[in-house]
């Protein structure tokens, strides 16, 4: 690798912190393109609960990987990682910097660095999962994955219960755990990387999130939901802002009560955010505002290739 390579410029941060309009702006000054990371705006349904791009943002510079998917489609972080480096192939040959926006830090970094080879879904397992999941809920495979694998259980996202059932499958498949197989080795790209993390202090950016989420329900997150309600199994969906609303359809919850409830998911899950991606050094932070100091990063820590 030679500072003559290809630069890719990942701009990464929690929900709400304004990464889509930073990279945006960084994206233009450098007349570039837009790799989309944040696995819940692949889904065209999805517009309003995953704060995607607005027609007039993506119109102001080229995204790839936004409204791509539609719900029912299978798709999975092994797929995004050969079809973001196939696309980078093109784009480098037009550009010299490529930047790749978003939250989800799996999807980062499967891009990155590789992911780990890890054994194929196994149909049977995957079954019984489902029914345990439909039959006794996400709670008996917390309890599984607890037990099978205490150290992978304290890092992943234990409400995301496509993740907890592969890694239950894993464990069960190969009598090993999850987190014993996951080797992190890092694969060598035909390209530079340079991290920009994206943050801001607790309190405004959880003030940002809750006024987020009441801007989504005036712009109509309720009716998005609705429409999507018997659809309501997909893994897609199983996600904030969603799954809220659909305890309340079920009469499980007021209306008041699931607005809070996504507020308080959505805190939570950028929460988790900022702790993945803190435990990677390679990153270096900054406020959304500061984008007058990230260009002079960008030119400093990239040079030539920003020439």
């Amino acid at each position: 690798m030679t500072i003559d390579d290809p630069l890719l410029v990942v701009v990464a941060g929690p929900t709400a912190v304004g990464k889509t309009a930073l990279g945006i702006a960084l994206a233009k000054h450098f007349n570039s393109e837009i790799i989309s990371a944040d696995s819940r705006q692949f889904y065209r349904e999805m517009t309003i609960g995953t704060a995607a791009p607005s027609d007039h943002e993506l119109l102001q510079v080229k995204h790839h990987f936004v409204y791509h998917l539609s719900v029912g489609d299978s798709y999975n972080v092994s797929r995004f990682e050969s079809d973001a480096l196939a696309l980078l192939d093109g784009l480098f040959r037009r550009n010299t910097v490529v930047f790749m926006v978003g939250g989800s830090g799996l999807y980062l970094n499967a891009v990155c660095h590789g992911i780990d080879s890890l054994p194929d879904p196994d149909p049977e397992i995957r079954r019984a999962l489902k029914e345990t999941l439909a039959s006794d809920g996400i709670h008996a495979l917390q309890d599984e994955l607890n037990l099978l694998d205490p150290v992978y259980a304290s890092q992943v996202d234990m409400f995301n219960p496509a993740r907890l059932m592969r890694a239950i499958e894993i464990c069960r498949a190969t009598g090993v755990p999850y987190s014993d197989l996951r080797t992190n080795k890092s694969r060598q790209r035909p390209f530079r990387v340079l991290k920009v993390g994206i943050e801001l202090p607790r309190e405004i950016l959880y003030e940002r999130i809750n006024r987020r989420v009441d801007m989504m329900m005036q712009s109509g997150l309720f009716e998005e939901a609705l429409a999507l309600y018997p659809l309501r199994h997909l893994n897609a969906l199983n996600t904030v802002g969603y799954r809220e609303l659909f305890d309340h359809f079920e009469g499980l919850t007021t209306l008041e009560f699931a607005v809070e409830k996504i507020k308080i998911h959505s805190r939570r899950y950028a929460k988790r955010q900022l702790t993945w991606f803190k435990k990677d050094p390679g990153y270096t932070w900054f406020r959304p505002d500061e984008i007058d100091d990230i260009i002079k990063y960008l030119f400093c820590g990239s040079q030539p290739a920003l020439q």
